[in-house]
């Protein structure tokens, strides 16, 4: 028997995964420094804490109320700096427009309602993203619900402090409603969208992706029938997707954009429950690819196969080798997909991608996905994508970003400029006093039979806590390929569920600031108070705006790659939109370290308002810099 346990023990100190120490861990916090500061609500707002559901659902209402909370940030004043938010508050049902906090931008909060489009009484707001959809230089904010197809809250672009008028409300897809105010329309049931120009016609298209099946989840009153998902690993019955596609816009005071269905997905492969969504351009040929983070289901990676005025995507996936469970390629997980971010991890020049999941020891320990791109070109990349492969490998285990809890939104960025990224990660599900994690083990090893079925779901009740007190994660590069979550060491401890999280320099002082949206609970903006940040350069990247009192509408998917004296390569993108339920900011941020005043090359990939792709390297110094992107890149000067 000692023989025994002395294997056994051995066997835990091998298998173990090293781990940052007390002393290296107050080393590396010692490099940031955030002040949680409140976000501004309009007064008088309800503070629900469970949605009323389907009769169906009732028993679950608890786990059907646990989304809904999301943020955004980015400039909807047209004041060149990101310093507005716009939060999607489940507690009441809420859009609201606030000025960021210590922001210095003065107008007093309000809520945005769809009025005078048709509405109903089982509808809720799931997601916010902002855009200039009409590009006539004026931020708009796409709106997107529970039991409703999206509204586009038209910018009107009066130049005067933000207000409900300042925003018109228009329907993204035409829907024929009867003259009584109430909505009839098709019961989408999003959440998850992802904007970007997929078709390489200079113009923004979105990606609108449904979760339940087109029903009223909702309503109290609803019809029986209802259903949940036919399998927890490979379920496809979900709402599906929808590729818009952009044909025409109007400015002046009655903005308007069009946009048109597509069929540019294979429904066999689009219709999971889909959580998050978010695109990149592997390729070099700048259309972005599309991956699909599914909750129930297979995630899905499509190669852009599109030409200007057609959207195609087709299905790529990973390849396993002997070494591999399936779980951990691409395209044959059985994981919980909950979100995803593109970024440049691993300062390769390359789009990486990390995928939340739900990781709680104890409860179901999947793993997060940190997919290393493995093409060591975009030429490369391109073969592999054109043969149906996915160039990604997980690596997650490795960098020991594998475990945070109950994972969702996720954003990366360099909040002590310091040329390395962090990672901002959404955790927790259902907060309550009774622990339900053995129910939960039980229904994930159930049938797949019986899961359609709500009634066979057991209680989620308001009081039933599963995953309920996992503060966020923030994890930082430890200097040795490693990450560790300092959250608790930089003052992060709030338990309460999150859901989305939004990043931007609200104050353009050159360090990254960022906010979080909680399920049922107070959002939180992090000040970053870092005292001696490294060097960094920011872009604000623009095309020319039908309005020429506004500065311009932002170039949408353009590439920056940024080379430093010391021989390294960053890449980054303006991303238009993705994720789980927070937006960052269209401005495309890299630390640099300490470089003093030795300019960066930096070399932009963009496409003009014709589409056609121009690319254009030049020598930057530190700090700030707006460029109008044509058919050159000219620097232009700001508010």
């Amino acid at each position: 028997m000692l023989v025994v346990a002395i294997l056994l023990a051995s066997t835990y100190l091998l298998a173990r995964l090293p781990s940052a120490s007390p002393t290296d861990r107050s080393r590396l916090a010692a490099q940031f420094s955030f002040t949680e500061l409140p976000i501004v609500l309009p007064p008088g707002l309800p503070q629900r804490t469970v949605r009323t559901v389907n009769p169906e659902y009732d028993h679950i209402r608890s786990w059907v109320s646990s989304v809904g909370a999301a943020i955004a940030v980015n400039d909807l004043d047209a004041s060149g700096v990101a310093n507005d938010i716009c939060l999607v508050d489940t507690r009441s049902d809420s859009v609201i427009v606030t000025p960021a906090p210590g922001s210095g931008n003065v107008y007093q909060p309000f809520v945005l309602e769809p009025a005078p489009l048709p509405v109903h009484g089982a509808m809720a707001p799931m997601g916010c993203v902002p855009g200039d959809f009409n590009e006539d230089g004026w931020m708009d904010l796409l709106v997107y619900y529970w039991g409703r197809t999206p509204v586009l809250f038209m910018n009107r672009g009066t130049g005067a402090p933000l207000s409900p008028e300042s925003f018109r409300p228009t329907e993204l897809v035409p829907n024929l409603n009867g003259g009584d105010g109430v909505y009839h329309g098709p019961l989408w049931n999003t959440n998850a969208v992802a904007v970007a120009d997929f078709d390489g016609d200079g113009h923004v298209d979105i990606g609108v992706f449904n979760y339940f099946p087109d029903s009223a989840v909702l309503d109290p009153d609803g019809l029986a029938g209802v259903q949940m998902n036919h399998s927890m690993s490979h379920a496809r019955n979900a709402g599906g997707a929808h590729i818009l596609r952009w044909t025409a816009a109007q400015s002046g005071k009655q903005p308007s954009v069009t946009y048109t269905e597509q069929k540019a997905l294979d429904p066999a492969v689009a219709t999971g429950w889909t959580l998050g969504a978010a695109s990149a351009d592997l390729d070099g040929d700048l259309l972005p690819e599309l991956y699909l983070a599914n909750d129930f289901g297979n995630d899905r990676f499509f190669h852009n196969r599109s030409v200007p005025g057609q959207i195609r995507f087709e299905l790529v996936e990973g390849k396993r080798d002997a070494f591999t469970p399936k779980s951990l390629v691409l395209g044959h997980d059985s994981f919980k997909g909950m979100s995803v971010e593109f970024g440049d991890l691993h300062g390769s020049g390359r789009f990486d991608a990390f995928v939340s999941n739900i990781t709680t020891s104890w409860g179901l320990e999947e793993s997060t996905f940190v997919w290393r791109n493995t093409a060591s070109s975009p030429q490369a990349a391109g073969q592999m994508l054109r043969d149906g492969r996915a160039p990604y490998e997980n690596e997650a285990a490795e960098r020991n970003l594998a475990w945070s809890g109950w994972g969702w939104d996720a954003k990366m960025a360099d909040f002590d400029n310091n040329g390395e990224v962090e990672v901002i990660q959404a955790n927790g599900f259902i907060k309550g006093s009774l622990n339900r994690w053995a129910w939960l083990q039980e229904l994930a090893m159930a049938n797949d039979l019986m899961l359609r079925n709500p009634g066979m779901w057991p209680n989620a009740k308001p009081g039933d806590d599963i995953a309920g007190s996992q503060p966020i994660s923030f994890w930082t590069p430890e200097g040795n390929g490693r990450y560790v979550n300092l959250a608790t060491e930089l003052g992060m401890g709030d338990d309460t569920p999150s859901r989305g999280v939004a990043i931007a320099d609200v104050d353009g002082n050159g360090t990254q600031d960022f906010a979080v949206a909680r399920q049922w609970g107070q959002p939180s903006f992090y000040r970053n108070t870092i005292a001696h940040p490294g060097d960094f350069v920011g872009l604000r990247l623009y095309r020319p705006a039908a309005s020429p009192e506004a500065i311009g509408t932002p170039a949408y998917g353009a590439q920056v790659r940024v080379r430093t004296p010391d021989g390294r390569t960053r890449l980054a993108q303006l991303d238009g939109g993705g994720g789980h339920s927070g937006k960052r900011s269209f401005d495309v941020f890299f630390g640099l370290g300490e470089i003093g005043d030795q300019p960066v090359s930096v070399e932009v990939t963009w496409r003009d308002l014709d589409g056609v792709v121009h690319t254009e390297t030049r020598e930057m110094t530190r700090g700030w810099h707006s460029l109008m992107l044509t058919d050159q890149a000219r620097e232009v000067r700001v508010r």
